[in-house]
Protein backbone atom coordinates (compact mmCIF):
# COMPACT_ATOMS: atom_id res chain seq x y z
CA UNK A 1 0.00 0.00 0.00
CA UNK A 2 1.19 3.51 -0.83
CA UNK A 3 1.93 5.94 1.97
CA UNK A 4 -0.40 8.85 2.50
CA UNK A 5 0.69 12.15 0.95
CA UNK A 6 0.00 15.24 3.02
CA UNK A 7 0.20 18.20 0.63
CA UNK A 8 0.78 21.46 2.53
CA UNK A 9 -0.07 24.24 0.07
CA UNK A 10 -0.90 27.93 0.01
CA UNK A 11 0.53 31.24 -1.09
CA UNK A 12 4.25 31.91 -0.57
CA UNK A 13 4.86 33.26 2.95
CA UNK A 14 1.76 31.79 4.61
CA UNK A 15 3.66 29.50 6.99
CA UNK A 16 3.58 26.22 5.07
CA UNK A 17 6.97 25.09 6.40
CA UNK A 18 5.87 25.75 9.98
CA UNK A 19 2.62 23.84 9.43
CA UNK A 20 4.57 20.95 7.88
CA UNK A 21 6.78 20.76 10.96
CA UNK A 22 3.77 20.77 13.27
CA UNK A 23 2.07 18.12 11.15
CA UNK A 24 5.21 16.00 11.09
CA UNK A 25 5.28 15.93 14.88
CA UNK A 26 1.74 14.51 14.91
CA UNK A 27 2.16 11.72 12.34
CA UNK A 28 2.94 8.11 13.14
CA UNK A 29 4.68 6.52 11.36
CA UNK A 30 6.95 9.49 10.62
CA UNK A 31 6.64 11.02 7.16
CA UNK A 32 9.35 12.00 4.70
CA UNK A 33 9.36 15.77 4.32
CA UNK A 34 9.77 17.08 0.76
CA UNK A 35 9.88 20.89 0.58
CA UNK A 36 9.98 22.58 -2.83
CA UNK A 37 12.31 25.33 -1.63
CA UNK A 38 14.76 22.83 -0.12
CA UNK A 39 14.77 20.57 -3.18
CA UNK A 40 14.82 23.27 -5.86
CA UNK A 41 15.85 26.57 -4.20
CA UNK A 42 19.45 26.52 -5.42
CA UNK A 43 18.49 25.19 -8.84
CA UNK A 44 15.89 27.94 -9.32
CA UNK A 45 18.32 30.69 -8.28
CA UNK A 46 20.97 29.35 -10.67
CA UNK A 47 18.48 28.95 -13.53
CA UNK A 48 17.15 32.49 -13.09
CA UNK A 49 20.72 33.86 -13.00
CA UNK A 50 21.76 31.87 -16.09
CA UNK A 51 18.74 33.21 -17.96
CA UNK A 52 19.46 36.78 -16.87
CA UNK A 53 16.25 36.94 -14.85
CA UNK A 54 15.93 38.59 -11.41
CA UNK A 55 16.17 36.25 -8.40
CA UNK A 56 12.82 37.53 -7.15
CA UNK A 57 10.98 36.41 -10.31
CA UNK A 58 9.21 33.42 -8.78
CA UNK A 59 5.85 34.03 -10.49
CA UNK A 60 4.57 34.74 -13.98
CA UNK A 61 4.43 33.09 -17.38
CA UNK A 62 8.20 32.83 -17.98
CA UNK A 63 8.74 31.21 -14.58
CA UNK A 64 5.74 28.89 -15.07
CA UNK A 65 6.90 27.78 -18.54
CA UNK A 66 10.61 27.38 -17.84
CA UNK A 67 10.94 26.48 -14.17
CA UNK A 68 7.72 25.71 -12.28
CA UNK A 69 6.60 23.00 -14.68
CA UNK A 70 9.87 21.13 -14.03
CA UNK A 71 9.82 21.76 -10.26
CA UNK A 72 6.36 20.29 -9.88
CA UNK A 73 7.03 17.35 -12.21
CA UNK A 74 10.16 16.54 -10.20
CA UNK A 75 8.36 16.89 -6.86
CA UNK A 76 5.59 14.59 -8.07
CA UNK A 77 8.06 11.95 -9.29
CA UNK A 78 10.05 12.10 -6.04
CA UNK A 79 6.90 11.88 -3.92
CA UNK A 80 5.58 8.95 -5.97
CA UNK A 81 8.89 7.10 -5.54
CA UNK A 82 9.18 7.74 -1.77
CA UNK A 83 5.61 6.67 -1.01
CA UNK A 84 5.63 3.59 -3.27
CA UNK A 85 6.67 1.28 -0.43
CA UNK A 86 4.35 2.69 2.20
CA UNK A 87 6.30 5.71 3.49
CA UNK A 88 4.03 8.69 4.19
CA UNK A 89 5.12 12.01 2.67
CA UNK A 90 4.59 15.64 3.61
CA UNK A 91 4.94 17.65 0.39
CA UNK A 92 5.36 21.41 0.86
CA UNK A 93 4.80 23.68 -2.15
CA UNK A 94 2.54 26.62 -3.00
CA UNK A 95 0.58 24.76 -5.73
CA UNK A 96 -1.49 27.91 -6.03
CA UNK A 97 -2.75 27.05 -9.53
CA UNK A 98 -3.34 23.34 -8.98
CA UNK A 99 -5.43 23.82 -5.83
CA UNK A 100 -7.68 26.35 -7.60
CA UNK A 101 -8.87 23.97 -10.32
CA UNK A 102 -10.44 20.56 -9.82
CA UNK A 103 -9.07 19.21 -13.16
CA UNK A 104 -5.54 20.52 -12.39
CA UNK A 105 -5.70 19.12 -8.85
CA UNK A 106 -6.78 15.75 -10.25
CA UNK A 107 -3.87 15.76 -12.71
CA UNK A 108 -1.40 16.64 -9.97
CA UNK A 109 -2.72 14.02 -7.53
CA UNK A 110 -2.58 11.42 -10.31
CA UNK A 111 1.07 12.39 -10.87
CA UNK A 112 1.67 11.82 -7.14
CA UNK A 113 0.35 8.28 -7.51
CA UNK A 114 -3.27 8.81 -6.43
CA UNK A 115 -4.98 8.31 -3.09
CA UNK A 116 -4.52 8.55 -0.21
CA UNK A 117 -3.76 12.27 -0.49
CA UNK A 118 -4.74 14.96 2.01
CA UNK A 119 -4.50 18.65 1.15
CA UNK A 120 -3.69 20.96 4.06
CA UNK A 121 -4.36 24.49 2.81
CA UNK A 122 -2.65 27.28 4.76
CA UNK A 123 -4.56 30.55 4.52
CA UNK A 124 -3.61 34.01 5.76
CA UNK A 125 -5.07 37.53 5.64
CA UNK A 126 -3.32 39.73 3.06
CA UNK A 127 -2.07 42.27 5.63
CA UNK A 128 -0.46 39.52 7.70
CA UNK A 129 1.07 37.99 4.58
CA UNK A 130 2.65 41.32 3.66
CA UNK A 131 4.03 41.69 7.18
CA UNK A 132 5.54 38.20 7.04
CA UNK A 133 7.13 38.74 3.61
CA UNK A 134 8.69 42.03 4.74
CA UNK A 135 9.94 40.43 7.98
CA UNK A 136 11.60 37.47 6.28
CA UNK A 137 13.51 39.91 4.02
CA UNK A 138 14.24 37.43 1.23
CA UNK A 139 15.37 38.39 -2.27
CA UNK A 140 12.94 35.83 -3.65
CA UNK A 141 10.05 37.99 -2.35
CA UNK A 142 11.12 41.24 -4.05
CA UNK A 143 8.75 40.96 -7.02
CA UNK A 144 5.89 39.91 -4.75
CA UNK A 145 6.29 42.98 -2.55
CA UNK A 146 6.88 45.34 -5.50
CA UNK A 147 3.48 44.38 -6.94
CA UNK A 148 1.78 43.17 -3.77
CA UNK A 149 -1.83 43.89 -4.79
CA UNK A 150 -1.43 41.90 -8.02
CA UNK A 151 0.32 39.12 -6.08
CA UNK A 152 -2.62 38.90 -3.64
CA UNK A 153 -5.11 38.89 -6.52
CA UNK A 154 -3.29 35.94 -8.14
CA UNK A 155 -2.59 33.98 -4.93
CA UNK A 156 -5.88 34.56 -3.08
CA UNK A 157 -4.17 33.79 0.26
CA UNK A 158 -7.33 34.04 2.34
CA UNK A 159 -9.71 32.28 -0.09
CA UNK A 160 -10.12 28.54 0.49
CA UNK A 161 -9.62 26.38 -2.61
CA UNK A 162 -12.54 24.55 -4.26
CA UNK A 163 -10.87 21.14 -3.91
CA UNK A 164 -11.29 19.04 -0.73
CA UNK A 165 -8.91 20.31 1.94
CA UNK A 166 -8.14 20.77 5.61
CA UNK A 167 -8.02 24.51 6.31
CA UNK A 168 -5.37 25.95 8.62
CA UNK A 169 -5.54 29.72 9.07
CA UNK A 170 -2.39 31.58 10.05
CA UNK A 171 -2.99 34.95 11.62
CA UNK A 172 -1.30 34.68 15.00
CA UNK A 173 1.35 32.85 16.96
CA UNK A 174 2.78 29.39 16.36
CA UNK A 175 0.59 28.19 19.24
CA UNK A 176 -2.48 29.56 17.40
CA UNK A 177 -1.30 27.87 14.21
CA UNK A 178 -0.87 24.55 16.05
CA UNK A 179 -4.37 24.86 17.53
CA UNK A 180 -5.81 25.60 14.05
CA UNK A 181 -4.01 22.55 12.62
CA UNK A 182 -5.27 20.32 15.45
CA UNK A 183 -8.82 21.61 14.90
CA UNK A 184 -8.59 21.07 11.12
CA UNK A 185 -7.30 17.52 11.52
CA UNK A 186 -10.03 16.77 14.07
CA UNK A 187 -12.76 18.02 11.74
CA UNK A 188 -11.29 16.00 8.84
CA UNK A 189 -11.23 12.85 10.97
CA UNK A 190 -14.85 13.44 12.02
CA UNK A 191 -15.98 13.58 8.39
CA UNK A 192 -13.81 10.64 7.35
CA UNK A 193 -11.27 12.49 5.23
CA UNK A 194 -8.33 12.61 7.65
Amino acid sequence: MQGTVWVVAGAPGTGKTTVAGLLSARLSPPAALIDKDTVYGGFVAATLAAAGRPNGEREGSWYDDHIKIHEYAGLAALTREVRANGCPVILVAPLTQAIRSIPEWTRFTDALGGDPIRLVWVGIPAAELRRRLVARDSSRDTAKLDAFDEFVTRMRPNEPPPVPHIAVLNSGTVADLEANLRRGLSVAADVGSG
